[in-house]
């Protein structure tokens, strides 16, 4: 199947355009700050936020959802549109459920436990589906099934618990509150591997023990500022690092001891996890983000490992991989479905992390050549390739807007490749790459992407060039948020006039 483009591009879908449209409308404010107004729910914003219409002027109500009837508080307005406070639940949705989490609302980590998970996902695939109409200008209707998770709790094999004080003084960790650094205490949170809370506990229990300070951010005082950890769901393997506002952590041994214990003791709901790696990352920088560059072993070689498949991955505190190993395998089976590779194809895998997706087409290429911007995934790549015994695969250090281009000309205009991946962050990927990517005349492109905005501004550039898209498919990664993942498969083909 093709997906054609639009000449105009202008249609828009039915609920997923509202946020758009209202800021470009022509409503005037009927509300004004702190008014209590009723609203009857008739859709999702792009970040899973209730649509609601006051005599045709637009509110964005956090925690409600499509077919709600509710009481909420205005508190913010604009000419065209504005921001309230859910008060009261005049009449539940159909498809409104009890939140696990007795946290949910606060915390900013979840923004959809209130919503069936049924529901989650149709709304996912229509988000996806309304980008490519009206961004990509794509008459999309009919999409690969999509590949939804059978239990959408407990997913996540990778955490990041900041650590600070109460308003009482009480040394707590859990995860920010929307849009600010406010942290909701939460130790046991439902969508991360159940053996964070034995080890966050240890860790808050040991720092009282030894009175090692929380981290301030205000006063940039205070050494620990968050706990990070990551799971090896199909070896077993854990590791546990704290990020540090110095260079040391007095009495680290005796943590690294009380941590090796806590999952040998039968406390842990999964006593057969075994912690292989901890370390401090050094992060003295007055800064919003959370890992610093330095690296220092406690215990342990550095890195855990897991498994993918047939792949094994090595992963150290800095590399990208996938927080969702169970739909990672469906969304890498996807990958390499759609390359259709028959063993003799050269395919350059762009934003390759450590090697993820690379080592999953060089089991069916002749040569998998893989770009990455951070070194130490690159590092942890050519490990897991010969980890793998992979000698056919090569991988470039540097942005991929610069590396590509820069190969391309070292070339003489010669590179080409018969496959292309692309795994963008969420700004997508920068026009220069995807000229060079045109050039390298690729016979299909796979694009996996995490936000379906610059997915279908990318698509749209290649499709101008040459390009069709022919297969679209919503994975779900994030079960409770309002993330979505997808990949296409496009085919090269001649550029229309």
């Amino acid at each position: 199947m093709v997906f054609d483009l639009r000449k105009d591009g202008t249609e828009m879908g039915k609920n997923m355009s509202e946020e758009k449209n209202v800021k470009r409308g022509m409503e005037q404010a009927v509300c004004k700050k702190n008014d209590i107004v009723t609203l009857t729910i008739s859709a999702f914003s792009s970040e899973g936020e209730g649509i609601g219409k006051l005599e045709g002027y637009t509110l964005f109500v956090k925690d409600a959802i499509p077919d709600d009837v509710v009481k909420v508080c205005v508190m913010k307005t604009k000419k065209r549109y504005g921001y309230a406070r859910l008060l009261e639940i005049i009449e539940p949705s159909p498809h409104r459920v009890e939140p696990r989490c007795p946290v949910a609302r606060q915390c900013g980590g979840c923004q959809l436990q209130h919503c069936s998970y049924e529901q989650q996902i149709l709304w996912k695939e229509e988000k996806v589906r309304e980008c490519l109409n009206r961004i990509g200008g794509f008459s999309v209707c009919d999409m690969d099934l999509v590949l939804s998770m059978e239990e959408p709790y407990h997913y996540r094999n990778k955490a990041q618990f900041p650590v600070g004080v109460n308003k009482e003084g009480r040394l707590v960790a859990g995860f920010y509150a929307g849009r600010t650094h406010s942290i909701i205490e939460n130790t046991d949170c439902v969508i991360q591997h159940p053996c964070n809370k034995v080890i966050v506990e240890a860790i808050l229990q040991f720092m009282r023990d030894y009175k090692i300070p929380a981290y301030d951010e205000k006063n940039h005082a205070g050494l620990v500022r968050h706990i990070l950890t990551r799971v090896g769901v199909a070896t077993g393997d854990v590791m546990v690092c704290l990020v540090i506002n110095g260079t040391a952590l007095p009495h680290s041994d005796i943590l690294a001891g009380r941590l090796l214990e806590c999952l040998h003791t039968g406390r842990a709901e999964e006593p057969e996890l075994q912690i292989k790696s901890i370390c401090l990352n050094v992060n003295q920088e007055k800064t919003n983000v959370i890992l610093g560059k330095q690296i220092k072993n406690l215990y342990g070689n550095g890195f855990i490992e897991d498994r993918i498949g047939d792949v094994i991955y090595r992963i150290s505190p800095l590399s990208f991989y996938q927080v969702n190993p169970m739909q990672t395998k469906r969304l890498y089976e996807t990958v390499l479905e759609y390359a259709d590779l028959q063993g003799g194809e050269v395919v350059w895998d762009l934003y390759c992390g450590i090697g993820t997706i690379s080592l999953f087409l060089a089991q069916k290429a002749a040569k998998v050549c893989g770009v990455e911007i951070v070194p130490q995934a690159v590092e942890d790549a050519k490990k897991n390739a010969e980890l793998n015994h992979m000698t056919n695969t090569e991988f470039f250090a540097g942005a991929a807007e610069e590396v590509v281009p820069e190969q391309y000309q070292k070339s003489h205009g010669s590179l080409k490749a018969d496959v292309v991946t692309l795994d963008p962050p969420r700004k997508g990927c920068d026009e220069k790459l995807l000229q060079t990517v045109v050039q390298m005349e690729p016979e299909k492109i796979v694009y996996v992407s995490c936000d379906p905005a610059t997915l279908a501004r990318d698509l749209r550039y290649l499709c101008d060039r040459g390009y069709g898209l022919e297969r679209v498919r919503v994975c779900d990664m994030f079960g409770m948020s309002y993330h979505v993942e997808s990949v296409c498969l496009l085919h090269r083909r001649e550029k229309r006039i």
